[in-house]
């Protein structure tokens, strides 16, 4: 007998800004059980763009996470004995947690000092469609273009 798909759980709403992306992006930045850590270091990166561009975190924030979510990707297939690249949609779910971890990584390649302090250039670089994060997903986008049939 087949097992029951599972349904997602529902992510409370951050206490500070009252969003639930928020809340999902401190737990994608929170190691080994540290939320609080990581609550403080994304309200730093927040009020920090608030310094640099005079607009809210959390609208800079979303706007990063929205340019950076990808449409298309692509899925190895095996067809008899050679493995074909196909390029399909990436659900929304998805395409929410491939941005973070996205985001996140290419944050932490960069040469500032705190996390705080990379999160807020990566979040201003991808609102501004420029970074390493915009660039994966075009890096992305542009794989399942040339793997269409």
């Amino acid at each position: 007998m087949r097992k029951k798909r599972s349904s997602s759980r529902v992510v409370a709403s951050d206490p500070k800004y009252n969003e639930t992306l928020v809340s999902q992006f401190i737990n994608c930045v929170m190691k080994q059980g540290k939320k609080h850590l990581a609550r403080r270091i994304i309200y730093d990166s927040f009020s920090l763009i608030e310094e640099r561009t005079k607009t809210p975190g959390v609208d800079v924030f979303k706007k990063a996470i929205s340019n950076t979510r990808p449409i298309l990707e692509v899925r190895a297939r095996r067809v008899g004995g050679a493995t074909y690249q196909v390029p399909t949609e990436v659900r929304a779910g998805r395409s929410l947690a491939l941005a973070m971890r996205w985001l996140i990584a290419y944050a932490n390649d960069r040469k500032d000092k705190s996390m705080s302090q990379k999160l807020a250039a990566e979040f201003i670089a991808a609102s501004n469609g420029e970074g390493n994060a915009i660039k994966k997903k075009e890096d992305t986008h542009k794989m399942a273009e040339a793997n269409k049939a």
